[in-house]
C-alpha cells in the first residue's frame, strides 16, 4: 500500500453556510456568494491542477482511498472517500468533495462519507470569520498491485 500527503490552507468568510447535502468546496476564488453553500474555505492556496503528480496518479484508481483532514484551531474534522480512474484534476480554482459518484473537473473525492451541511457545527462558526485560516491536509491511500486492497 502506497500513501501520499499533502498540506494546504484556505480562509473562512461570513458567508459559508456549509448547508449543501451531496458536496463540499474549497475555492481560491476571494469572494463568496450567498449560493456557494457547499464552499467551506476561499483564498486557498491550492486547486486540483496544481496537486503533485505522485497524488494524482494515486486519485486515478478505483481501489484508492482518500482522507481529507479539516483543522480549524483546536478542532479537527475527517473525511472519508474515493478515487477514481475518472478524474481529471484539472480545475485551477477548487476541490470538490461529493458524497455521489459524478466527477467534473474539480473533483477530488467521490462516495464520501460527508458533505458541506455533516461538518461540525462547532467548526462552520469558526469558518464565518474571513480571518480564520483553516489547514487542510489530504492523504491518499493506494492498493494497485495489492493483494491486501479492500473489496466493496
Amino acid at each position: 500500500m502506497g500513501m501520499e500527503k499533502i498540506e494546504f490552507y484556505a480562509y473562512g468568510h461570513e458567508l459559508v453556510k456549509a448547508t449543501h447535502k451531496s458536496t463540499l468546496e474549497i475555492t481560491k476564488e476571494d469572494y463568496l456568494t450567498e449560493r456557494g453553500d457547499c464552499i467551506i474555505g476561499i483564498r486557498a492556496n491550492l486547486s486540483c491542477n496544481e496537486l503533485p503528480e505522485t497524488i494524482k496518479s494515486k486519485m486515478r484508481n478505483d481501489d484508492s482511498r482518500v482522507v481529507l483532514i479539516i483543522e480549524v484551531d483546536d478542532l479537527r474534522e475527517y473525511i472519508f472517500g474515493y478515487g477514481s480512474k475518472r478524474l481529471s484534476l484539472s480545475s485551477n480554482t477548487s476541490m470538490v468533495i461529493r458524497k455521489s459518484s459524478y466527477i467534473d473537473s474539480r473533483t477530488v473525492m467521490v462516495r464520501a462519507n460527508k458533505a458541506a451541511r455533516d461538518i461540525s457545527r462547532r467548526i462552520v462558526n469558526k469558518l464565518k470569520r474571513s480571518d480564520k485560516k483553516i489547514f487542510f491536509t489530504l492523504l491518499v491511500f493506494s492498493y494497485e498491485g495489492d493483494d491486501r486492497a479492500p473489496k466493496d
